[in-house]
């Protein structure tokens, strides 16, 4: 079986920092959220990935390289516009020739793995089979509808008026038959050649297709509050690893992760936390479920359920909760308060009330 990863798309509901950053290499738990998925597959068995790549293609290729670092080989494949998810399946046919494959959104968190969806494609080879979790409002989603017996009735985009509750989330399993539905379908009113169209006409043509229900925890990190939710999440399970120096006035308390060459000098440190190498934390307090990432500055400040991306620099504000910090970017003390939560994009200059 190989993969293919889908790591094009503007990003559009993650700015201000998509606009100097694809979304599925935004970090979370210091870890862009991509490397989590090819992390997911490679313990799945699969070694060939193919990874949709568009505008941001050299960014994406200097975070992942040749795979090798996750045991994968990965071959890049460009999507000059976003034409829909059907339209990358199109343009991976070389690569993928008659094979199964995985389908996997590079923008999805699913910590729990798709180990056992996997182990049950893989024992019934079914035309496709989908991943789905149920949600309360699925008009924003692809939503199947089920026979009696669990084999998909129906999918339909975006529904105004769902008739089921089961989502579509970003992980598809495939045989060879999908290429016949993907040639068969035209695009939709959006311009985009949907994977819903192509799975409808696969339940229509008769083709065996699945749904299987995941009940772990599932995120799209599309939108801000989705990536500070599951920065969250991956650290809840975070098992503490200091390397860095930590002075002897220092308090930490849970689990913490302290890369090789960061320190924390007279301050309080209450896990699950990761600060990345090279940072300096000096006279804070720095609260659960907080990532700080590599070569940043914390002094005089407190900051929990955060994450402040490499480089980024804050001083002398007491209390940020809730916070996103892009790279390089500068916060400090001020006149005026915009209160505790900060949003701010990289090489940002913002000053808050002390």
């Amino acid at each position: 079986m190989k993969a293919l990863v889908l790591a094009g798309g503007t990003g559009t509901r993650l700015r201000p920092f998509s606009h100097s950053m694809p979304k599925q290499l935004f970090p979370v738990a210091n870890k862009p959220v991509v490397e989590h998925v090819l992390e997911n597959i490679g313990r799945v068995g699969v070694t060939e990935v193919g990874v949709v790549v568009g505008d941001w293609e050299e960014r994406v290729r200097e975070v992942l390289g040749d795979g090798s670092r996750y045991g994968v080989r990965i071959v890049y494949i460009r999507q000059e516009r976003p034409l829909g998810l059907a339209h990358c399946v199109r343009i991976a046919r070389d690569f993928l020739g008659d094979s199964d494959f995985v389908m996997y959104l590079g923008d999805n968190i699913l910590p729990n793995g798709i180990s056992a969806v996997a182990e049950t494609f893989r024992t019934e080879r079914p035309a496709a089979q989908l991943v789905t979790h149920k949600v309360p409002d699925p008009r924003a989603f692809g939503v199947v509808e089920l026979h009696p017996d669990g084999s998909v009735a129906r999918l339909v985009e975006k529904p105004q008026n769902p008739r089921s509750n089961l989502a579509l989330i970003g992980v598809y399993f495939f045989t060879f038959h999908i290429h016949a539905a993907v040639d068969a379908i035209a695009p939709s009113a959006r311009g985009e050649l949907e994977i819903t169209d192509a799975l409808q006409w696969l339940v229509a043509s008769g083709a065996d297709v699945r749904a299987s229900e995941y009940s772990g925890y599932w995120q799209d990190t599309g939108h801000v509050d989705d990536v500070l939710e599951c920065n969250r999440r991956l650290l809840a399970g975070l098992t503490g690893d200091v390397v860095g120096e930590v002075d002897e006035t220092s308090v930490l308390t849970g689990p913490v992760v302290l890369e090789a060459g960061a320190r924390i000098i007279r301050s309080r440190v209450e896990g699950p936390v990761i600060i990345g190498a090279g940072s300096t934390i000096e006279d804070c307090r720095v609260g659960a479920y907080t990532s700080i990432g590599r070569d940043c500055v914390l002094r005089r400040s407190g900051i929990d359920h955060s994450i402040t991306l490499d480089g980024a620099t804050v001083t002398d504000v007491p209390s940020l909760h809730g916070s996103m910090i892009g790279r390089s970017a500068v916060v400090g003390a001020g006149r005026e308060n915009p209160g505790h939560r900060l949003i701010i994009g990289d090489d940002a200059r913002v000053e808050v009330a002390a």
